[in-house]
This record gives structure tokens, C-alpha cells and sequence, in this order.
């Protein structure tokens, strides 16, 4: 009996240890089943002796109580978290010795890892001791030890093993006396073996693994790096995890709680940067995933700025136009220009120069536009602007103005003579030179082929000139010149300023050689000597 209870002492030390090692313990939280049912099979080791009822009262003997291998258990366990439950009992084990049965309660501490469930139990309550010919002994019991169940599915686990240290003390008055108290009251310090199965009932939700993704700052310029974390919960903290990285924008790095993500290239917008957290150790639901929110801003897009410009800015139709025009980017991307447009006229050419061709133009102002558009997409516009001229007046000509007839003066024999009429007609010319006095004069003189008289047509010229110079008016004549008309004329061409003449078949008169006739030779012949001999 001795030997028996130093076995229970050292069982229940060892269970105390084990208790106390969970309970310092930490661990995550797995499947907690809200109910545990086990039903399984239970030896029995019962630790003691009892009184052999068939001998008198007063000269018992005590029987060692041989183990029952026959024998059944069951439990319920009500768990209120996923450590701590309340535990209710039953056990009963029989032999031809007679029987257990124990009906017991407590507290119940579970330590829980992912395939695996450690448990202690602290239980009390009531154990019933039957040896066959004796009065049946109902007493107090304890049930102190715990076990393991390893997961089959989520509702089902087995239970490996379980070991019970088992102390009960009875009575049995009616078969020793008083004298022989310890057989009068044994204690029985035993040993039970479980294995069976569990059945889990309305499970709590298993608190699943969980990630939980952050960046900072979560808002950004192009180019500017953007560092993101995770952080893991309800993982089992002994295993090792693996990270792994993806963004929609910008290029990622990393493979732990951190990665940084290059935000250089990308486009203004909205991204998001995924982690996925695994656990390889475990065989189900052993990962996680979380998104962060981004924001990536482009620098302010400037649009282009654009100038054109014309040369020359006024031309006559028919002359081109050179156009120029300048564009630049403040945001130094490349820039294109192009579209060129005209308001009359036609331009062709390509890039930054082009001609405007102004053959048929209205008289007027013509616009010129183009457009220059960056690799973005930004335009900017710009025009340059020419005048087409009015058409300049057409040059001055000689025109004839008159002509005077020496036909009536042929008839007396003096064709050379400018008559009264043809003096009328000179006056008028002279009123036109004295009105326009830009005007010159240019006197061709005729004559007839059958007229014999030497230079007739440079007399009529010269004679006519000399009305107009001899006068008041002392009116600026060209020099005259001899016509090819065959008539007997002298012409008057009225030159304007500019004008040249330049009338064909025409010949200049040498005025040097051919002197105005007067009316009278021979009169005039005598003058002179007449005032020579007065001087003498």
C-alpha cells in the first residue's frame, strides 16, 4: 500500500509541474470547439487495499485491489475560452473483484497548437467502490492528471492518451471493527488510462491569421519612394513566416515586414501595394493578405510656349512669306509643332519654319497658324501676321496731248510757220505745263515725204518750241524731235513726272543746226546790219 501511494504522489507532482508549464505557456489559438465530448475506453489501477468481507470483523484480511481492465469513460467539457473550461466527469471500471465508478468536476486548462491539444484537469466530486460480498462504499474522490488529442477533422480529435491520478477513501464499518482502522477506511490512490475519441461541438470561429498593410507617406510626387509594412496577427509565433510584394504601381522591393516601392515613371494616379503573409508549417488557412492605399502626384504640366513671326510683314502679291515660329517647353519635354494654317493665300512646310505663298491674295491682312504640342499632349498656339499691298499705280506715260496742222500754211508757201491756229492750240499747252508743272513737253515735228524742204519736220518742232519758250511763261521745253508720222503735224506729248518718251520712230533735232524760222527771213536778215550801222 505504501509502494502504491508514493506511485500517486509522484503522478500528482508531475501533473502539477505539467499545469503549471501551461500555464506560464503562451501559444495562439487554433479551433476552440465551444463543447468537447469524449467517449472512450478507461483502465483502471485502483491503489489499495480492502478488508476481505468474509472474515470476522475483528481478524480481517486485507485483499489488494487488482486492476480493472474493463472499463469505459466519458466527458463533457464546456470551454469558456480557448484556454480555461469547465470539465464533468464519469468513469466506471469492473472485475470479478467488484467495481469504480466515479462522477467527478472541475476546472480544465488547455494548451492548443494547430494539430494538437494538451490538457490538465483538477476534478472532484463522487466515487463508488462495490467488492463483491461487501456493502457498497460511496465516498469523496479526486481526479487530477491530463492528456492529449490529436485532430482528426474539426469536429472529431482522438484522444492519444490520457493518465489520471485517482484518489478516493471509503468506508467499510460493517466489515472490520473499529480496531483496524486503516482497513476500516482505506484510502485508494490509483492510476486511470484513457484513449478514445472527441467530438467538438459549435466550435468558436477560429480567430484566422491576419495582415494588416500601412505606407508612409501614402501620397507622393513622381520619383519619391514610399516605404510600406505589414504587420501579421493570430500566426503561431514559433513558426517562421515568408513575405511576398506586389503593386500595381511602381516597382517593389522586399521580403519582410518592409518593402519599398520606386514610384520613378509613374503615372499620376491612384495604387495599390499587396502583401501576402504565409505560414508553410501549417496545413490549412496558414496565410494572409492586406492592401495599402497610394497615391502617386505628377509634377504640374506646364503647356508649351509659342511665338511666329513673318518676313517681311508687307509684300505685294505674288512675293512669299517666311514664317518662323519658336517653341519651347517649361517643363523641358519634347515639343513638335505643326498644323500650319493661312486666312488667304497657301502655306506649305513642316516643323518650326514655313513659306506663305501670297500668288492671288486680296489686298489685306493674312494670318498664319500653328500649333506646337508637347509629348504629353499639352498645345499652345501662336499666329504671325503679312500685309499684302495694293497694287502699285502703273508708271506715268507720255501721252499725246495735241497736235497742230501746217497744212493752210504749206498752201502760201511758208509750211514751217505756226499759224493763229496752231498759236491757240500751243496756248492751251502752255496752260496745262503752267498747271502741272511736274509735266514736260516733248514737240515731234513731220512732214510729208513729197515735201523737199530740208529738216521741215524739225522747223515745225523748233518753231513751235519757240512760241512756248519765247513768251511769259518761258515754259521748258525738251528738246524737240523729228516724227515718222508723214504728215504735215506737229505733235505735243504731255511727259508727267516718272514718265520717260520713248515714242518709236522718232528722231532727236539738233537745235544747234535747226533754228526757229521767223514769219519774215528776209526782215529779220536786215535787222542786224540796220543796228550795226547805228552803232557805227
Amino acid at each position: 500500500m505504501s509502494h502504491c501511494c508514493n506511485k500517486g504522489r509522484v503522478l500528482s507532482c508531475a501533473l502539477l509541474a505539467l499545469l503549471f508549464v501551461f500555464c506560464i505557456s503562451s501559444a495562439v489559438a487554433q479551433d476552440v470547439p465551444k463543447g468537447e465530448l469524449f467517449v472512450g475506453y478507461q483502465w483502471l489501477h485502483p491503489g489499495g487495499t480492502v478488508p476481505e468481507p468474509f472474515h470476522p470483523l475483528n481478524s480481517p484480511v486485507a485483499v489488494q485491489v487488482p486492476d480493472f481492465a474493463k472499463g469505459f469513460g466519458a466527458s463533457y467539457t464546456y470551454n469558456l475560452s480557448s484556454r480555461w473550461g469547465v470539465e464533468g466527469d464519469f468513469g466506471h471500471n469492473w472485475h470479478d473483484f467488484g467495481y469504480e465508478t466515479t462522477l467527478t468536476g472541475g476546472p480544465r486548462f488547455s494548451y492548443r497548437e494547430e494539430d494538437a491539444t494538451y490538457f490538465v484537469h483538477a476534478l472532484i466530486g463522487y466515487n463508488r467502490f462495490v467488492e463483491n460480498g461487501a456493502p457498497t462504499s460511496n465516498g469523496f474522490g479526486a481526479i487530477l492528471g491530463g492528456g492529449m488529442d490529436l485532430k482528426l477533422f474539426k469536429s472529431l480529435s482522438l484522444r492519444l492518451f490520457e493518465a489520471d491520478y485517482v484518489w478516493a477513501q471509503h468506508h467499510f464499518t460493517s466489515v472490520v471493527g473499529p480496531a483496524f482502522n486503516d482497513l476500516q477506511r482505506p484510502t485508494l490512490q490509483g492510476v486511470r488510462l484513457r484513449t478514445g475519441f472527441v467530438f467538438n461541438f459549435a466550435g468558436a470561429p477560429t480567430t484566422p491569421p491576419s495582415a494588416a498593410c500601412s505606407v508612409q507617406p501614402s501620397e507622393v510626387m513622381v520619383g519619391e519612394p514610399i516605404t510600406a509594412t505589414v504587420n501579421a496577427a493570430n500566426f503561431n509565433p514559433k513558426h517562421a513566416l515568408t513575405y511576398s510584394w506586389m503593386s500595381n504601381g511602381g516597382k517593389v522591393t522586399g521580403k519582410d515586414t518592409t518593402a519599398i516601392i520606386d514610384t520613378t515613371g509613374v503615372a499620376g494616379g491612384s495604387y495599390t501595394v499587396t502583401a501576402h503573409v504565409t505560414d508553410a508549417k501549417m496545413k490549412k488557412g496558414g496565410e494572409a493578405s492586406c492592401t495599402a492605399n497610394f497615391t502617386v502626384k505628377e509634377p504640374p504640366k506646364n503647356p508649351p510656349t509659342m511665338s511666329c513671326s513673318a518676313n517681311p510683314t508687307s509684300v505685294q502679291a505674288g512675293t512669299p512669306v517666311n514664317l518662323t515660329c519658336t517653341c519651347t517647353s517649361p517643363d523641358n519635354v519634347p515639343v513638335t509643332v505643326a498644323g500650319w494654317t493661312a486666312s488667304a493665300g497657301s502655306v506649305s512646310g513642316s516643323g518650326t519654319s514655313a513659306t506663305l505663298n501670297t500668288t492671288g491674295a486680296a489686298p489685306g491682312t493674312i494670318t498664319v497658324n500653328a500649333t506646337c504640342t508637347d509629348s504629353r499632349g499639352l498645345t499652345a498656339a501662336s499666329s504671325a501676321q503679312a500685309m499684302v499691298e495694293n497694287p502699285p499705280p502703273p508708271p506715268p506715260v507720255a501721252s499725246k496731248l495735241s497736235e497742230c496742222s501746217f497744212e493752210n500754211m504749206a498752201k502760201i508757201k511758208k509750211p514751217w510757220r505756226v499759224d493763229n491756229e496752231c498759236k491757240a492750240i500751243l496756248d492751251d499747252v502752255a496752260k496745262n505745263l503752267q498747271q502741272n508743272l511736274e509735266n514736260k513737253l516733248v514737240i515731234v515735228g513731220n512732214a510729208e515725204p513729197a515735201e523737199k524742204r530740208k529738216n521741215l519736220a524739225a522747223e515745225r518742232a523748233v518753231n513751235s518750241k519757240a512760241y512756248l519758250s519765247g513768251g511769259e511763261s518761258k515754259l521748258g521745253i525738251d528738246p524737240t524731235r523729228t516724227g515718222s508720222a508723214g504728215t504735215k503735224t506737229a505733235e505735243y506729248w504731255i511727259v508727267p513726272a516718272g514718265a520717260t518718251f520713248s515714242a518709236a520712230g522718232t528722231t532727236p533735232v539738233d537745235e544747234n543746226v535747226v533754228k526757229a524760222v521767223p514769219d519774215h527771213p528776209k526782215a529779220a536778215a536786215k535787222k542786224p546790219a540796220a543796228k550795226k550801222k547805228a552803232a557805227q
